[in-house]
């Protein structure tokens, strides 16, 4: 029999690492099928987003990085992904761990403009694990299937 064995990793948050055949213990949050698949696509955008924030990071184009973490996770991204109306189905614990995401890459996008003032780029380095580490949070956590 496979055993579901937990990670533990800094700052509290545990990954599911599988043993063998698992049982997955995260919570299982109902939603009907069109929910399901406009989280899953906003999940995706909010992965691709990450992934273009580096990819501007690395060619120090931290205005730019600013820019994608604000519109597309920041909190000016809510309404464009319909978070008032995703919440409703959510449990609390989930919502806030999704706000706090949002207000984490909001803060990201100020701290990354700020790199570009001072040149010191590590607080914003900083900010932007702290934008990933509610993602992995909420997938640790919860599960739509």
């Amino acid at each position: 029999m496979k055993r579901l064995i937990f990670l533990s990793l800094t700052m509290g948050v545990a990954l599911p690492v599988f043993s063998g055949e698992a049982v997955d213990k995260r919570t299982l949050v109902k939603m009907p099928g069109m929910m399901q698949a406009h989280m899953k696509a906003n999940m995706r955008d909010h992965l691709l987003a990450l992934s273009e924030i580096e990819e501007a990071l690395g060619a120090s184009q931290y205005a730019n990085a600013a820019d994608i973490a604000e519109r597309r996770l920041g909190m000016s991204s809510l309404d464009a992904h319909g978070a008032s109306h995703m919440a409703q189905v959510m449990p609390k614990d989930m919502q806030a761990i999704g706000t706090e995401m949002h207000r984490a890459a909001s803060r990201f996008a100020v701290s990354v403009r700020n790199a570009e003032v001072n040149g010191d780029l590590r607080p914003a380095m900083t900010d932007l694990s702290k934008v990933s580490r509610q993602c992995v949070a909420c997938h640790a956590a919860y599960r739509i299937h």
